[in-house]
């Protein structure tokens, strides 16, 4: 592994579920749902996993679309989660769906089409296809 990415999540003490998490230089809170027995004083854990998959698409889509110096204008995302039954399947699977808009008068059908395609290969969305490794321990 050459690419380590370090978090560190702590208990805020100001919900029953809130935490400070700091990672790369940034500080932000994360929360449950009121519903849930949360506060909602941040995003819960699905809704950030939501949010790195809408963030690595839209900067891949950006990113291809610079090496190919194509007159991409603006990238918008709209994503959805969602757990149920799969038919064959006895446990409940996670359902992402991914909603692309892609501005650029001056784009053609075919750069399009390819931006399309180039956002379903994201690193985001290719770990969470993947089998990725997890390991816990305790730290004492």
């Amino acid at each position: 592994m050459s690419e380590s990415t370090t978090a560190h999540v702590i208990e805020t003490g100001d919900s029953p579920f809130s935490v400070r998490i700091d990672v790369s230089g940034h500080s932000l809170t994360g929360d449950e749902p009121v519903a849930m027995g949360g506060a909602d004083l941040g995003p819960a854990p699905y809704d950030l996993l939501l949010a790195a998959l809408g963030e690595c698409t839209a900067m891949t889509i950006r990113w291809y679309a610079r090496q190919q110096d194509w007159p991409l204008e603006r990238v918008e995302v709209t994503l959805s989660h969602s757990k149920g039954a799969v038919e064959g399947k006895s446990a409940k699977v996670d359902h992402f769906t991914k909603q692309i808009r892609i501005t650029g008068d001056a784009l053609t059908q075919e750069q399009r089409e390819r931006l399309i395609e180039v956002a379903a290969r994201c690193p985001v969305q290719r770990t969470l296809e993947g089998t990725p490794v997890i390991s816990t321990s305790s730290a004492g």
